[in-house]
């Protein structure tokens, strides 16, 4: 096993990786005896980091990094126990399966081949050669190289040569959905996973295929290691400069101003802020908010605060807030605020905006809160559709987004509470 600061101590990584177990059990991440055994066996400590400690490898709510690059962007990862148990049951594993897993580690790899048991196999594929190699040396330091072929390649065209396959789960960040990852599925009954971005907002989602499409099967809010290779989209971003020092980063996947110079003072105009009458309650999820306004809201766009400005002492772009639009030349901001009153904590969505048509702006990111509320707020486990590129894309029914891809199209489509 290679040498690590976090393998001394056997009895104490035993101990953490019971308790680990444990807690994504009572969490309800874990519901199968199958995969609760292999959370049970894996040494996850083994798979990340020289010096990582025991706690940290062991967190069931956290991910560890393992590689960055010379900017400090994380490269790669050993994701989050709780979405890997998650993504495992929304790809259906089961002893006997074959599994391709696109973004190597070989925590998750193990994982996979302790489910899908000796009858089974997994392929699991990394385009940094760095990255296969330590997953190759650890996954035989752990008994897992003659269940896991490593292969370094480029996911956007699978693995052919192992294929076909009965689950293919990806384990980085896709703005798209190759058709090779398609093509490579065994057949109807077989899942793909895969953390999908759209316009910034990403759902692992478990599609299946059928009737010329992929169709949805679930849906988890999550965050990843954005892919690389042919698969890469970029993205474009500006800052906005504060009057007082500092700056506030808008980040665009589709939608950026023509012009950004247009906005050049708009955060020293004075701030107009609107509520939308639209309530949360304290601990009720409204991260489907998002992922409206993600494909409703013109100019929608990622929001980074940075210190000396009046949003990043509001807390703007952290937690739950991260989010923005430029409308008319102008800059709005998802906000919240607390209501009063005895009972539970409630919460009432708003925007607040700068530049010379704030009151629009405004108005145009409360008009979508609105219609978010009135189509039921969350998209059910089968909200979700990707039509390949060739395929007889139907006209999307109401309240139904639409994300272009290279390859195909995403659609997410929300039920008014009465359907």
């Amino acid at each position: 096993m290679p040498d690590t600061a976090t393998t001394a101590d056997t009895g104490q990584a035993d101990q953490l990786r019971q308790e680990m177990t444990d807690k994504l059990i009572a969490g309800g991440w874990i519901a199968s005896p199958v995969v609760e055994a292999a959370f049970r066996s894996v040494p996850r400590h083994a798979f990340t980091l020289p010096g990582t400690s025991l706690e940290v490898a062991y967190n069931a709510d956290e991910s560890v990094i393992t590689k960055r690059d010379a900017s400090d962007a994380h490269l790669s990862s050993v994701s989050a126990p709780w979405l890997q148990a998650r993504m495992i049951a929304q790809a259906s594993i089961q002893p006997g399966m074959r599994v391709l897993e696109i973004g190597s580690g070989g925590y998750n790899a193990a994982l996979l081949a302790e489910v899908t048991g000796t009858g089974g196999h997994v392929v699991s594929m990394d385009i940094d050669p760095e990255i296969t190699d330590r997953a190759t040396a650890v996954l035989k330091a752990t008994g897992y190289d003659n269940r896991v072929s490593v292969v370094t390649g480029d996911g956007e065209q699978g693995a052919p040569r192992h294929a076909p396959f009965d689950a293919i789960v990806v384990t980085c960040g896709a703005w798209d959905i190759p058709r090779a990852w398609i093509d490579q599925l065994a057949g109807s009954q077989s899942t793909l996973v895969v953390p999908l971005r759209m316009n910034t907002i990403t759902r692992s989602i478990g599609f299946v295929p059928g009737d010329g499409h992929l169709a949805s099967t679930s849906a988890e809010v999550c965050g990843f290691v954005p892919v690389q290779g042919e698969g890469v989209h970029a993205e474009r971003s500006f800052r906005l400069r504060g009057p007082g020092g500092g700056h506030v980063t808008v980040r665009f996947e589709q939608g950026a101003p023509a012009d950004p110079s247009l906005l050049d003072g708009v955060l020293a105009t004075k701030q107009v802020t609107q509520w939308s009458g639209v309530t949360v309650g304290n601990g009720v999820s409204f991260a489907d908010l998002h992922l409206w306004l993600a494909g409703f809201l013109p100019g929608f766009c990622r929001v980074a605060a940075g210190e000396g400005t009046a949003l990043h002492a509001e807390g703007v772009g952290k937690g739950w807030f991260p989010y923005g639009a430029i409308v008319a030349e102008s800059f709005c901001y998802l906000a919240s605020r607390r209501l009063g009153g005895s009972g539970p904590a409630e919460f009432e969505f708003g925007a607040k905006a700068y530049g010379p048509h704030a009151a629009e702006a405004a108005a145009a990111l409360n008009a979508e809160i609105a219609a978010w509320d009135a189509h039921g707020r969350d998209v059910g486990p089968g909200g979700f559709a990707f039509w390949p590129a060739g395929s007889a894309f139907p006209p999307p029914p109401p309240a139904t987004a639409v994300f272009p891809k290279a390859h195909g199209t995403a659609i997410v489509s929300w039920l008014k509470p009465s359907q």
